[in-house]
């Protein structure tokens, strides 16, 4: 991953409105964006039409094309909002498809490079997502930041003002709350 403290620089200066230091944020970002919309796309069904340039532009310039402006603490928040738009993009992508293949999802990192034939889709998955939201917005915040975003537990307890074992808790029991609300879901949608 690229330098920390470049990476915070170079988001001070894009919030103070230096337009040069964008150009260079993406190029020491891009690569890491890639990775990062590498790993979700290898989990979607042969044959899709996104690639993982599209990925990376369509999230670089939801993030810098806006009108409103982010006032950057760092490079993980510069990464937590990646993820949230990451998320946003596939869902849509997803929901737009909804009549032919779906993106499934993976949540344990074991899995995280292939999609499992019974593995749920990204819409199903935003869904308990939502949910989860209502329910432990921290806990969300870190599938957010850990699925969509690929941060490590570490990255994400920086993010969230919290301790690391705090941080895994949350991850544990969002995994496991996520599980059991998917295979509910399924469960409901295979009775006629």
């Amino acid at each position: 991953m690229a330098d920390n403290h470049e990476i915070t620089q170079l988001l001070h200066r894009i919030t103070d409105g230096d337009t040069e230091a964008e150009a260079e944020l993406l190029a020491r970002v891009y690569p890491d964006l890639k990775r990062i919309a590498a790993k979700h796309l290898r989990r979607e069904k042969p044959g899709h039409k996104f690639q993982v340039t599209e990925l990376v532009n369509e999230a670089y310039v939801r993030i810098f094309g806006s009108n409103t402006p982010v006032l950057w603490k760092d490079r993980v928040h510069f990464f937590a909002v990646v993820a949230q738009q990451v998320r946003f993009i596939l869902v849509d992508q997803a929901r737009k498809r909804r009549s032919g293949d779906h993106l499934s999802v993976a949540l344990d990192e074991a899995e995280y490079d292939q999609a499992s034939a019974d593995a749920p889709e990204i819409t199903a998955l935003d869904d308990a997502l939502q949910e989860l939201e209502r329910i432990d917005p921290r806990a969300a915040r870190v599938v957010v930041f850990r699925y969509f975003g690929g941060l490590t537990l570490e990255e994400v307890a920086s993010a969230l003002s919290k301790d690391i074992s705090t941080v895994k808790r949350d991850w544990t029991f969002a995994k496991s709350w996520l599980y059991d609300q998917l295979r509910n879901s399924s469960a409901d949608d295979a009775i006629p």
